[in-house]
């Protein structure tokens, strides 16, 4: 178990130290990612970014992953298309509320890095960070995202996932650094002794304080 995001943040920016990625940059995917992503990059000496994904919520269920959205040139979207056919649901039954969520990211995007363009990753390893998995839902949407942008490598880096997870994630990316696998998983805070919300403040002071080093 791990006390909080700092305390994840430092064993992670450990064991992604020891794996020696070649040409990296980080992305952290907000808003419970980014203290992760400053350690992480902070420990690399390299850029940090952020892939903005939105999940999709199952209607009357906002907090289970119908799929997710991340933003972009070609913003790409990710449907668990068993949970919509268990639901008797569509993709089509989700075209307003992707809309929103466009919305929502873009906003988000001028909030957390006004007038900051995107760092590039073509040719280089791309680094996701968050401060766990749950459903994959979102980390899956955002590798298919940067896989678009030609990368050389992708690897996801996080405390904590589900054992199941794991042979998926592996197989989508170059590399996947994962502390902690439980075969029992119920949520990613149930690992975490304090796991409070990131609000937008502590992001943009969490980035605002990385570029200042």
């Amino acid at each position: 178990m791990f006390h909080d995001r700092d305390d994840a943040g430092r064993q992670l920016a450990t064991a992604v130290v020891r794996a020696a990625p070649d040409n990296p940059v980080v992305l952290a995917l907000p808003r419970g990612g980014v203290p992760l992503g400053v350690a992480v990059a902070g420990a690399l000496g390299a850029p940090l970014d952020l892939v903005l994904v939105r999940k999709i919520g199952m209607p009357g269920h906002e907090e289970l992953a119908a799929g997710a959205i991340v933003d972009g040139p070609a913003p790409v979207t990710l449907f668990n298309t068993a949970l919509l056919r268990a639901a008797g649901l569509s993709e089509a039954d989700f075209t307003g509320r992707i809309e929103v969520l466009k919305q929502e990211i873009e906003a988000r995007r001028v909030r957390y890095l006004p007038g900051r363009a995107p760092v590039p990753v073509a040719g280089r390893t791309a680094i996701i960070v968050d401060d766990g998995i749950a459903t994959g839902a979102t980390v899956r949407v955002a590798i298919r995202a940067l896989r678009a942008q030609g990368p050389a490598a992708i690897w996801v880096a996080v405390p904590v996932a589900p054992a199941d997870m794991v042979p998926q994630l592996e197989a989508e990316t170059e590399r996947l650094i994962c502390l902690e696998t439980p075969q029992e998983f119920w949520a990613v805070g149930a690992h975490y002794r304090q796991f409070g919300p990131v609000e937008d403040e502590a992001v943009i002071a969490c980035l605002r304080a990385f570029d200042s080093d």
